[in-house]
């Protein structure tokens, strides 16, 4: 519960990575855990929204400080700094009794007083990328969820950067999985990704 702590652990993240040659990282995952079931529930700092909020200054350790003058937009400063990815949009630690990759049982208020504060912080902070999560929300699989990626992510918060999807989340739109790849393509770019 250190956001300057955390600040510094992607500063130092962000030398050790770039020391291997690579520009960009995974992190950080900004779920809120609100079921200890959920087998991924050590990825997120907290149950609280407010804490994983606090927590988001790790992007500008890992990108660097975004200049004044490009609050919002996509930043990574300079060649000791790498590109961030917040993980895994929207809902993943609020699944159904916990089961990873589940559906999130919420309503819009709740998801987005719950699950979507980070994301606010997230943006403002100018991350670079985010990665859309299996789960589901009230049924929809969120890699081919277009109300959540383009018309709320892209358009009404401004995200600027490149939303990504999972390891094989466009494959898992079907169930079962593989069953018609051309379409989970087409739902998946057509979502946004």
């Amino acid at each position: 519960r250190d956001p300057e702590l955390v600040k510094r652990i992607g500063e130092a993240t962000a030398l050790e990575v770039r020391a291997t040659g690579i520009p960009y990282v995974f992190a950080p995952c900004i779920a809120v855990c609100r079921d200890p079931r959920w087998g991924r529930c050590y990825e997120s700092y907290s149950e609280d929204p407010n804490v994983v909020r606090s927590m988001t200054t790790i992007i500008s350790g890992l990108q660097g400080d975004d200049p004044s003058d490009i609050k919002g937009r996509p930043y990574v400063g300079g060649s000791k700094k790498v590109a961030a990815c917040a993980k895994h949009y929207v809902g993943d630690g609020g699944t159904f009794m916990g089961i990873n990759e589940g559906n999130t049982i919420i309503d819009n208020d709740g998801l987005m007083t719950i699950h979507m504060p980070a994301y606010y912080n997230s943006i403002i902070r100018g991350v670079s990328t985010i990665m859309v999560s299996y789960n589901s929300w009230n049924g929809k699989k969120m890699h081919a969820n277009h109300h959540l990626i383009t018309d709320f992510l892209k358009n009404k918060l401004k995200f600027r950067g490149f939303v990504i999807s999972d390891w094989e989340g466009i494959d898992r739109i079907t169930t079962p999985q593989h069953l018609n790849y051309s379409y989970s393509i087409e739902a998946g770019v057509g979502a946004g990704i």
